[in-house]
């Protein structure tokens, strides 16, 4: 093996008898090169917008959200929110009551949904840290107040600093109304807005947050929930706590962490990474078809070599195990290449936000593309553009080296 390794390094790096060779050598060198780059900065970049969404919807979602299977809501009362709290890890919980309703103001109308929180929840959430205008204030003794959704707040046009304008919010009379009216078949709460936060689109466009006794006022509840938010501690295990709680409460509740409270979001940005993996291989592949006639013709060129190497005792497995070996270093080369120029692109954008998201100053979240690096990522992409490499080694030595026993010295 040292003997095939020490040939195919000098048949590498040596000057072939036709300039072509080094050419054909060098641009396959260049694809792998730049294709591995490619691969690794997409797979980081993608990393980089999985991790900027998780992070707008940690100031909504909570750590485990607790709902029943059947029906809508439960009492919290009978509710085993003591056992919950004493558990290792529980920083505290919150009770939700979420509901569709009409939003009413000035002469616009909106269909969205009012979620009412208890009194500690602006301790527990993150949501005051994404309001844009006003301030997150849900009551002020016995005077409620609501923070708006940005959407919303443009589409039925909330000025905060007009405060003869309420905020009317429609709900069904739970029951059979007596007639289809808007007094006799909804209940009606006004209330006053004192702040607008900015989540993301489909959140911004729906939600109108509210003390939690005046969403159970406007729905006619009493001690009822639709949902208690449980947040943790940092470092908590999510699992092992998701697990203690199932146990606690029984199979009438369903708990679900941050993953499968946006299955399907985080579903879609996994396909859409695999896809985008699998074009970058396909193209990694196309690159390869350089270095399979690079090997062909390195080959041809060596078959006086060849054959003195026959004549000295070489056989069959050990010339072909030369020009494979040639194959993997210029693949190893290649992969080691683009992994280190992709890592250095990636710091760089990183560390300076070289290449920054259209639309101008504030028309984004984040003003350039973010990066995650991830350590695995590295492993796969360098597993990946090494089997191609084999591959494409393979295939010249095994089809050029059949009739290996014809070759002679002339």
């Amino acid at each position: 093996m040292r003997f095939s390794l020490f040939i195919a390094k000098r048949y590498l790096i040596s000057k072939k008898s036709h300039n072509l060779i080094n050419i054909i050598s060098l641009i396959s060198l260049g694809g792998l090169t730049v294709g591995t780059a490619a691969l690794i900065i997409v797979l980081s970049v993608f990393n980089g917008f999985e991790g900027v969404i998780k992070s707008l919807y940690k100031t909504i979602d909570p750590d485990l959200l607790i709902t029943v299977k059947q029906g809508k809501t439960f009492h919290y009362n009978s509710f085993p929110s003591d056992s919950i709290k004493k558990m290792a890890g529980v920083y505290d919980l919150a009770q939700v009551v979420t509901e569709d309703a009409l939003l009413k103001y000035d002469d616009k109308q909106l269909i969205g949904k009012i979620k009412g929180v208890s009194d500690n929840y602006s301790k527990v959430s993150l949501l005051d840290t994404m309001v844009v205008n006003g301030t997150f204030e849900l009551r002020r003794g016995q005077q409620n107040f609501a923070v708006i959704g940005a959407g919303v707040a443009w589409f039925l046009g909330v000025n905060l600093r007009n405060v003869k304008n309420l905020l009317s919010v429609y709900v069904p009379k739970r029951g059979n109304a007596s007639s289809f009216s808007m007094q006799s078949a909804f209940n009606n709460r006004v209330i006053h807005p004192a702040g607008i936060f900015s989540v993301q689109q489909e959140i911004d466009d729906q939600y109108v947050f509210v003390p939690l006794r005046f969403a159970r006022d406007l729905l006619d509840y009493s001690d009822e929930v639709t949902s208690v938010e449980v947040y943790l501690k940092p470092g908590a295990d999510v699992q092992k706590i998701k697990a203690d709680i199932e146990n606690t409460i029984g199979n009438k509740f369903e708990v679900k962490d941050r993953n499968q409270q946006n299955a399907v979001l985080f579903k879609v940005m996994k396909s859409e990474k695999l896809a985008i993996y699998l074009i970058l291989v396909f193209i990694l592949v196309l690159a390869s078809f350089n270095m399979i006639g690079s090997i062909s013709v390195l080959i041809v060129e060596k078959k006086k070599d060849i054959a003195v190497l026959k004549s000295m005792g070489a056989d069959k497995k050990t010339v072909s195990r030369i020009f494979f070996s040639e194959g993997v270093l210029i693949s190893l080369i290649g992969t080691l290449t683009g992994l280190l120029l992709g890592y250095l692109i990636l710091l760089l954008q990183q560390h300076f936000g070289l290449i920054k998201l259209g639309g101008g100053a504030g028309a984004f979240i984040i003003d350039a593309y973010p990066v995650e690096l991830i350590w695995t990522d590295f492993v796969y992409v360098f597993l990946t553009v090494q089997v191609i490499g084999m591959l494409a080694s393979w295939y010249p030595v095994k089809f050029l080296l059949r009739n290996f026993e014809e070759i002679e010295l002339k």
